[in-house]
């Protein structure tokens, strides 16, 4: 998909995990509108692969700057005609991508700003490099958040550190990251891409329909009543006794060997 100039996102499927890759690094992989539009695309393929996990990561020095700011300033006299036509595309995209009812890791080896925030953090398992660093960006160009930046910062830490990076636009190293809950491991920058592959690879081996379950249950809680959330894990846990896979998970564990799990989404 794409080309050199303006970019690439590289879609494709190894060991059960769907890979999506940003590869514009002269651009600092920023969402402009053609990439935009390719990230979104490479989603949707994710949405009807038969896989069992999503591994985002990106080449060259930056995981993603976010917004393309020389296209902003190209088309600044109508800059929020440009916005909008990209985010009627990438925020779509980016809920799609968050809700996969399947483990989605991103590989963060670089620094993340603006939307990049929101990509990188969608993920529901981030691993970075210690060369990664967190700066808003946003309100040192007069802009607000997109993409979920906010609401992905403030989930993953505190609504006030969420305030703290998007309005001081500090750097945020990655040591911090990882006290703050930004992250969730930190690995030496040529030891970060075999880390998440091999944990994409474990999980999109293991039972998809637990592993789904779990996010999804996750990603509620808080958002009703323990009653309701309680009702909620029943009607998941029985969808999972029900399924192959977990017949094959508790048959394994009495026989004492690794189970063989295939019984992929329970969405389907």
């Amino acid at each position: 998909m794409g080309d050199r100039t303006s970019g690439t996102v590289h879609w494709d499927v190894r060991a059960g995990v769907g890979h999506i890759v940003l590869d514009h690094p002269a651009g600092a992989n920023a969402l402009s509108t053609p990439l935009a539009r390719q990230f979104a695309a490479a989603i949707t393929q994710a949405s009807q692969a038969d896989i069992g996990a999503v591994l985002l990561s990106a080449t060259g020095p930056q995981f993603c700057a976010g917004g393309d700011i020389r296209e902003f300033v190209a088309n600044r006299d109508r800059l929020d005609q440009l916005v909008a036509g990209i985010l009627d595309v990438v925020h779509p995209a980016i809920h799609q991508l968050a809700t996969l009812p399947l483990p989605v890791i991103s590989a963060v080896q670089g620094p993340i700003g603006g939307a990049g925030i929101a990509v990188a953090l969608c993920a529901d398992l981030v691993l970075a490099s210690s060369a990664m660093f967190v700066r808003g960006g946003y309100s040192a160009i007069g802009l607000s958040p997109d993409l979920g930046a906010s609401y992905f910062l403030a989930r993953r830490s505190s609504a006030a550190r969420a305030k703290y990076v998007l309005m001081t636009n500090r750097p945020i190293p990655a040591e911090a990251c990882l006290r703050w809950g930004l992250i969730d491991e930190l690995h030496a920058p040529e030891a970060l891409l075999p880390a998440a592959t091999a944990l994409a690879e474990r999980l999109a081996a293991g039972a998809t329909g637990s592993l789904g379950g779990i996010k999804q249950l996750c990603d509620a809680a808080g958002q009703h009543d323990l009653r309701t959330h309680l009702d909620h894990e029943r009607a998941a846990l029985l969808r999972c006794a029900g399924s192959a896979d977990g017949r094959e998970g508790v048959s394994a564990f009495i026989d004492k060997r690794s189970p063989r799990f295939g019984g992929g989404r329970l969405d389907r």
